[in-house]
């Protein structure tokens, strides 16, 4: 373990906060709590979440008048003149926990019926009259381990910065399932939503038979879009493959414009096989004949495998490097790490050969040196393109809000969280390296905390309820004590021994989650001795305790934050180290109030292992 990197002899501590995330009522679809799907690190219960009452559409009948002009709001929601809006999109979000198969990742339950997945979507498409108009979509199809959210959000930025009506399908969302349909780099509305969801949802329900039930949730979501890309308009859909590519519910796409493949590692094995060859293969499985890809540097077996892929079908498959920050003409990616250059790369290549083949590069671009020089048009998009919950600095202000004093707020520490869903090795060691820098830029100067898309100089942006307040630089800040949190929970699925060992030596203390509606707080505790091995190098039987908290020991106490890390003796069973709280509001609740407490404190939390667990942070800091 190291030192603080300014103001403070004492040493950087490791240890884990474990942290379930919500009650159980939180975890569900809930207007008032936009629907997160926060699933726990073991199970969701989709019977609760299904039948906790029976779904508002069957109750009410709903049902839409004609959509001949989709693209305008001319289509009215019958039940809207009846039904308040806010209900109206509660139904929605219980009609899609009714989707929900899985209890668990890794789960192989097969969907009934005699047709395969792929097979199953073209008859949605079809039954929904979209088979020939999502023939006309110009995709650019994206799939990868890493990066694939990352790449797609240049390629939209880039194209809207070009003067195209783009539409954005991501996943998964971090607090509201709208987030994974964009038009234009915006949310689509919460009445756009309703439109075509219960267009598509009252049309497969009327076909639904044994043999072609509804469709599992990725699976609607997928028809979704495609239906939302058609009825908007959309000059060009950059559609992100879910899981694999092969058998994605996206690869029904017959004729994309072009083709990305971004950095392929180790992860989702349950389902796509063990090897990096095993993986390559699933991921090349969107190649479609003739039709030009691109692919990042990759390990030999990999590239291996997505060689042979494309010639088996005369595929054109170029390799990218790294955009040259050069390039950026003094401009920054919006999007903070290394490794993003590598998707800049991607996304650049993958605009280029899109406009090029829609005939569209030469009409706009015909003055730039398409070799030499970035448009002005991609530099825009290069440093404007956002995305939350990859490698995000937010500065909560809670401390300065309204129902804090002023003199308070004055006197108060600071609070920033670094979020990064990574969640397989190789993205947990980019997220690591990235940390390690932020953090440093954070403690050398007075804090310019910014949402990852933003760079403004000599503010401090302050993020909360989705506003942006400035506030003066303060000489003050210079003299924080900083430490380092590390809010971290995954899957079962994953391998935490894989993964927090890259994090040990960048992090001071840590952070876990979990469901408090059971108190089981097994995984939490798992994961907190798995932290002490790895802190001191030897096992331990000391955390064999029982799941059930006392209100005693539900946060960690003060000191916790100061004491040397050399204190922590698993020996005598003090545990410094590492601490284990039952809740996500709970620890945030209890970061706030050691900040509060003290001025001079600067805590800087990394928040990482799980996409859903940024979520729930990110919904709980606004809050």
């Amino acid at each position: 373990m190291f030192p603080a990197l300014i103001h403070t002899i004492t040493h950087l501590k490791g240890g884990i906060f474990g942290v379930p995330l919500f009650h159980k009522r939180e975890s569900q679809f809930s207007i008032r709590t936009p629907w997160g799907l926060s699933f726990p690190p073991a199970y969701v219960d989709t019977y609760s979440l299904s039948r906790r009452r029976k779904i508002y559409s069957q109750e009410k009948g709903f049902r839409y008048q004609s959509m001949e002009k989709p693209e305008s709001d001319v289509a009215i929601i019958d039940y809207l003149q009846d039904v308040p809006l806010s209900d109206s999109y509660e139904a929605a979000l219980e009609a899609l926990s009714s989707l929900i198969r899985q209890q668990k990742r890794g789960d192989q339950k097969t969907i009934g019926g005699k047709y395969g997945k792929l097979d199953r979507m073209r008859m949605y498409l079809k039954i929904l009259d979209l088979e020939e108009r999502v023939a006309g979509l110009k995709i650019i199809h994206v799939a990868g381990t890493k990066g694939k959210g990352s790449t797609c959000t240049f390629c939209e930025a880039i194209l809207r910065e070009s003067g195209f009506r783009t539409g954005l399908f991501t996943s998964p969302h971090l607090i509201d399932v709208r987030e994974r349909f964009r038009i234009n780099g915006v949310d689509i509305s919460e009445v756009k939503f309703l439109l075509y969801f219960w267009n598509c949802w009252n049309q497969l329900k009327e076909h639904e038979t044994e043999d072609l039930p509804m469709p599992p949730l990725f699976q609607f979501l997928t028809v979704l879009a495609f239906k939302v890309f058609v009825c908007e308009q959309v000059d060009v859909s950059i559609i992100e493959v879910g899981l694999g590519g092969r058998n994605d519910s996206t690869n029904v796409i017959e004729k994309p414009v072009v083709c990305g493949i971004t950095s392929l590692g180790m992860d989702h094995t349950e389902t796509l096989g063990n090897t990096i060859g095993q993986i390559a293969s699933h991921k090349a499985g969107v190649f479609k004949h003739q039709i030009p890809a691109f692919t990042v540097l990759q390990v030999s077996e990999a590239m291996d495998v997505l060689q042979e892929n494309a010639r088996e079908l005369m595929v054109p498959l170029k390799v990218v490097e790294p955009l040259d920050s050069k390039a950026l003409n003094g401009l920054k990616l919006s999007l903070s790490g290394d490794h993003q250059f590598s998707n800049a790369g991607l996304a650049v290549s993958l605009c280029k050969s899109w406009l090029q083949r829609t005939g569209n590069w030469e009409k706009l671009f015909q003055k730039d040196n398409r070799e030499a020089n970035l448009p002005e048009a991609f530099l825009r998009g290069l440093s404007t393109a956002h995305i939350s919950g990859r490698a995000q600095i937010v500065h909560d202000s809670s401390s300065s809000s309204s129902h804090v004093s002023s003199e308070v707020a004055e006197t108060s520490g600071d609070l920033i969280f670094y979020l990064d869903g990574a969640h397989s090795p190789e993205s947990i060691e980019a997220c690591a390296k990235w940390f390690s820098v932020a953090v440093k830029g954070n403690n050398q100067s007075p804090p310019l905390v910014l949402s990852s898309s933003h760079n403004i100089e000599n503010i401090n942006i302050v993020w909360k309820n989705g506003h942006v307040q400035h506030e003066k630089c303060n000489i003050q800040e210079f003299n924080k004590i900083s430490k380092k949190i590390l809010l971290f929970n995954c899957m079962e699925v994953r391998d935490p021994q894989i993964l927090l060992p890259r994090l040990v030596s960048t992090c001071a203390s840590s952070v876990i989650p979990s469901d408090i509606s059971s108190k089981d707080l097994s995984w939490q505790f798992s994961l907190q001795r798995l932290w002490e091995r790895i802190v001191h190098g030897i096992d331990t039987d000391l955390l064999e305790k029982s799941t059930k908290m006392d209100a005693a020991e539900t946060s960690p106490h003060r000191e916790f934050l100061y004491e040397d890390a050399s204190n922590c003796s698993p020996s005598n069973g003090y545990l410094a180290c590492s601490a284990v709280i039952p809740s996500l509001p709970l620890t945030i609740k209890w970061l706030r109030d050691c900040v509060r407490e003290n001025p001079s404190l600067r805590l800087q939390v990394l928040v990482t292992g799980s996409l859903h667990l940024v979520g729930d942070v990110l919904k709980v800091i606004r809050r």
